[in-house]
Formats: structure tokens, sequence, C-alpha cells
């Protein structure tokens, strides 16, 4: 056999250290999901379908991709559903991308970025982050004859940080038209900054080299599904279609998804929480000592030093959270939000292996 050398050097998948391998033990703070679970209006619906997954689901998403795009008045053509936003990012490098091809990206973002470019023999070009947030400035400044793709986490995970409407304005002016911006919005419901970029205008004028990339996996609580699903001009659409493989979205996700869309009470509740945690989070380390990188998110990083022998002492006390030195963003740990009672228990955890870091 002959093995792809940028495939076979890729680092092999390492799901999170568990203690004891024993989940119940453990408070999962390292995976962005939503601490309330999913929408109760998925999950009864999730309860009708049941007796009909021996049938195969809508190959094309049909049902939900007129719901998304009625909710931003695009028409479905504009729409495209995915077996989550990882795969999203698989398809557009497929599409994109060939070898020596090259995509543009920060270091200290979302790590697929990096991963999926690689796995199809490309060049990432990765640029620092400005203050734990994207410079959108050097993104552009990176861009050669040989870009392809560039991509723009927003809010940015795992640091939580936005980029505002001027800044991604000035972006769009400088990109080429034959160069595809991929905003990935993924925690875009939980912002609260003012001027935020709305960039579905842009889109409704007719914008080709655009894709708005969203999930169900974070407000709606529906990250097991896997069912993530993007916004762009009809013809990006139907062209990343061809590759996307037929019934990549699981029927079950599908009417979760449909139903989840109309869960206003859940979106509110959630949104509240991560609001509220954020206030918790920021009060609580910098009571410690530490200084929280300022989050419009569901999650807070933190810089802690030494962020691998923290989130092993995390480990231990029966927290998980994630250290990001492999992400780019070093001596820093992620820590998703948990329910009031985790978060006060976590924080105490903290400040017990902090404390006994520094007698060390």
């Amino acid at each position: 056999m002959h093995f792809k050398d940028y495939i076979a050097n890729l680092p092999a998948y390492k799901p999170p250290k568990l203690i004891g391998q024993q989940t119940s033990d453990v408070v999962k703070l390292s995976s962005n999901e939503n601490a309330l679970g999913p929408s109760p209006r998925a999950l009864a619906a999730l309860q009708m379908a049941l007796e009909t997954i021996h049938r195969y689901p809508d190959s094309g998403a049909l049902a939900l991709r007129q719901a998304l795009g009625a909710r931003v008045d695009l028409p479905p053509e504009a729409v495209l559903c995915s077996n989550g936003s990882d795969e999203m990012v698989l398809l557009l490098c497929m599409a994109f991308l060939r070898e020596g091809d090259e995509a543009v990206m920060a270091e200290g973002t979302f790590i697929s970025y990096l991963l999926r470019t690689l796995a199809v023999g490309s060049q990432p070009v990765r640029v620092p982050l400005r203050s734990y947030t994207h410079d959108l400035s050097a993104l552009a400044d990176a861009i050669t004859a040989r870009t392809r793709l560039l991509f723009v986490c927003n809010p940015n995970n795992p640091t939580g940080t936005t980029n505002g409407a001027d800044e991604m304005d000035a972006l769009l002016t400088r990109v080429p038209d034959d160069v595809l911006v991929v905003v990935d919005e993924a925690y875009v419901e939980f912002v609260a900054r003012a001027d935020y970029p709305d960039l579905l205008p842009e889109l409704r004028k007719g914008r080709r080299n655009l894709i708005l990339m969203r999930t169900f996996a974070k407000i709606y609580g529906l990250a097991g599904l896997r069912l993530g699903y993007g916004y762009a001009h009809p013809d990006l659409i139907n062209y990343l279609d061809r590759a996307r493989p037929v019934f990549n979205v699981n029927a079950l996700a599908q009417i979760a998804g449909l139903a989840a869309l109309d869960d206003i009470d859940h979106v509110a509740r959630s949104r509240a929480h991560a609001a509220d945690s954020r206030i918790f989070f920021d009060r609580e380390l910098t009571a410690l000592g530490l200084h929280p990188i300022n989050s419009e998110t569901n999650f807070i990083a933190v810089a802690v030093g030494d962020d691998m022998t923290v989130a092993d002492g995390l480990r231990q006390c029966g927290f998980t959270v994630t250290p990001l030195t492999g992400w780019g963003v070093p001596g820093c740990i992620r820590i998703s939000f948990g329910i009031p009672e985790q978060n006060e228990r976590f924080i105490a955890a903290l400040a017990d292996v902090l404390s006994v870091k520094r007698d060390e």
C-alpha cells in the first residue's frame, strides 16, 4: 500500500483522558457543550421519530434547509447542511484546495482548519493572534497567488474573542474574488457585542466568495447528533453539494434540528446561562489573580502558565478542560461553562491546583 505522507504524518486523534475512564465521575468542561442540555422540543420530536429510523433520511435535508433559509431571508439553495461543522471544513478543503495550495488562518483558532488543510496536502499559512483576537489586516497581508481559502472564526474558538463589523468590512474589501472567505460563526447566538458583523446582507446582495458556517451543537444542545450548516451563494452551495456524501445528515439530526429552531425558550435560557457564567468566571478567575480573556461565547480562556500541568491537576480533581498549547495559545486553558454548582466547584478545584503549583 502507498500511504500519502501528508496524511500519515498527521497527529492521530486521542480522546481526552478521563479519570479511571469513568465518565460519570467527571465534570466535562472541555468541549463547549450546552450545560443545560438539548432543546426539549428536539427531544420530543426525536422520541416521536424513533419508529421511522429504518428509513433513509432526506438526502438533501430539504425541509431543514428551507427552514434555515427562511429565518435569514435566503432561499434553500443558499443553504448546505453537514455532519457537524468539521465535515463542512473538510468539504471546503476537498473542494477548493489542491496539493500545494494555501489556506490562510490564525495561529490559535479552531484546530480543524489546520488539520483538514494538511489532510488534503495543502499548506496552512498561520498568522499570530493579536491580543488573543484575529488580526484581520495581517490575514489579508498573508494572501498570495496560491491562497484559495481564508478562515476566520468569529467568535474565535478557543479564545472567545470577536472582531467587529468595521474590521470585517475592511477584510472583505481586500480579499480577491478568487479566495473564499470562510467565516465560522458557531457561537454567534451567544454574542452580545453591539458591532458584531452581520454578513448575511453580503450574501443577499450576491457575494460569491463568502460562506458562513453555523451549528446546532452549541446553543441548541445537539452536539451528539452532529449537525452543522452553511449559508453561501447558490452556485457555491451547488458546487459543494457535489462533494457531499449522500445521506451525510442523518434522519434524527434533521428532525431534531427542525424542532430546535422553534424552541425560543431554550435558546433564551441558554443565552442567559452563558451570559451569567461569563460574569461569574470573569469575577472568580480575576479573584484568583488570573487574567481571563474577554469572551462572547459559552466558554472562557485564561492564562495559567503550564497549561498541561494545570489541566492534569484539574483532571485529578474531577474536571476536564482543554489545554491550548497544541492549539497555538500556549499557557492557556479553555473552560466550558457548566451549571452553577459545577462552576463553583471548579473554581475551588482550580484554586487548589494553582496553590499546589505555586508551592512546587
